[in-house]
């Protein structure tokens, strides 16, 4: 077979995992098939860069079978919650965080056109070639240090059918001339279709159920999240912490008992500087700002308002924040922790197995398949080379290199990867090469 174990880093995560999940309740920890099973996986994730059974059993050269890497996927009795949640304690306490800024986003994935099995799929707009395609909506909690990045939670979100189908109707029946006392009234929301603000303030109460430790400073979130009753209650849930999400450049402002729009305010009556901020890492950016604290319109209450434009950029972007005792300069360094998400799914969809080949069946595939994509994540967190170069004070590995390191034969790790076998994986292992390769103890 291509690897003769589980990678030294992968089977020393698995073991810590496993100990915490027996001091959670004696009893709870992986049986020795189990933790076998998900060292496997991790490892196979980080050869074929995929979530997927025949790509691990071609891996494996056969000694790994679809059926039986299936069958403890969705019968075996793992605490996949608790795996997932534990996982994020080991990394909090080898790193010695004890705060840090939550951030939400969330990442659409394409599927395929006939996807009946596959969990909460729907109609996408395709960006790219501004066409249609269904697809699956993660909304995913990360948590943000000084130092790393670490995805702490996730739900998965889909419209509600009804709703997009009365909606797509009214229009139609408005462009026809219908008044609207004779067009159908709106349905109530379904409660198994929670909003994206629904389901952020649900994962923002679970982590600090899970981790009520941890000091949230902030809690940032795009333009999406820029409403009223999403700032308030996140504000709420994370004790009183600043929250920082962005207005649309049409939204209304109170300024001397006027209302006008946030943009027509600062490009007319307060105009922006140059600055220059610090962001993570220490790289000194150009910026230019203006900052007021002004009433917003829809949120029917005085909020901290900044314009904000990179160094290059043509058009102001408008920040809204809850508390107003903190510095411009303080708000904008926390959002520019923001733009490290967008690092992470980067990384996420190319190397970590969920952006390619993750088509697991049902609510039970899709959830069990991302767990284990986070589980890799959290794993190269922990890699031996990246806590060295964190612990330095070093720019991390990224995803890509630390995953080249570890498969080459040179990597500290324990795994077992020749050149011509490194070769074999990548290609998927030929049909052509099958049946007359051997395994030779290096």
């Amino acid at each position: 077979m291509l690897m003769n174990a589980p990678a030294t880093f992968i089977q020393s995560y698995i073991d810590d995992l496993n100990d915490a999940l027996n001091q959670l309740k004696p009893g709870a920890a992986l049986t020795r098939i189990q933790a076998a099973w998900l060292g496997t996986c991790l490892t196979c994730i980080l050869l074929m860069n995929s979530v997927c059974w025949a790509k691990f059993e071609r891996a494996s050269l056969g000694d790994c079978k679809v059926a039986a890497l299936s069958w403890v996927f969705r019968k075996a009795s793992i605490p996949w919650d608790w795996l997932l949640r534990l996982s994020v304690v080991l990394i909090l306490k080898r790193y010695g965080i004890t705060e840090g800024v939550l951030a939400f986003d969330e990442s659409d994935r394409a599927r395929s056109k006939s996807t009946k099995r596959i969990y909460k799929v729907y109609k996408q707009k395709h960006k790219g070639s501004g066409g249609y395609v269904n697809g699956q909506t993660i909304v995913l909690l990360l948590l943000v240090t000084s130092s790393i990045t670490v995805p702490v939670g996730f739900f998965f979100y889909m419209p509600d059918p009804a709703l997009k189908q009365w909606d797509k109707e009214d229009k139609r029946l408005k462009k026809s001339g219908i008044a609207k006392k004779d067009r159908p009234i709106k349905p109530e929301r379904d409660s198994a279709y929670p909003t994206k603000t629904e389901i952020a303030l649900g994962l923002l109460k679970e982590f600090k159920v899970a981790h009520s430790l941890i000091k949230i400073k902030g809690v940032l979130a795009d333009a999406l999240y820029g409403e009223k009753a999403f700032m308030d209650e996140a504000a709420k849930e994370s004790g009183g912490s600043q929250v920082i999400s962005q207005l649309r450049k049409n939204q209304n402002i109170e300024y001397r008992g006027r209302i006008r729009s946030v943009e027509s305010y600062f490009n007319s009556i307060n105009k922006g500087i140059d600055q220059i901020i610090r962001v993570r890492g220490g790289k000194e950016i150009k910026v230019t700002v203006s900052s007021a604290r002004l009433k917003v319109s829809s949120h029917s209450k005085k909020r901290f308002v900044i314009a904000l434009k990179y160094d290059g950029e043509n058009d102001y972007r408008y920040l809204v924040a809850t508390d107003l005792t903190w510095r411009t300069q303080d708000i904008i360094q926390a959002y520019t922790l923001r733009w490290l998400i967008e690092v992470f799914f980067e990384d996420w969809k190319l190397y970590e197995g969920w952006g390619r080949e993750a088509k697991q069946l049902d609510e039970e595939g899709s959830s069990r398949g991302l767990i284990l994509s986070l589980l890799f994540d959290h794993c190269l967190l922990l890699h031996p080379e990246q806590i060295a170069r964190i612990e330095s004070k070093l720019p991390e590995y990224t995803v890509g290199s630390l995953q080249r390191k570890s498969q080459t034969l040179s990597a500290p790790d324990g795994l077992i990867v020749s050149r011509r076998r490194r070769e074999i994986c990548q290609s998927e292992v030929r049909d052509s090469a099958r049946g007359r390769l051997k395994f030779y103890p290096e």
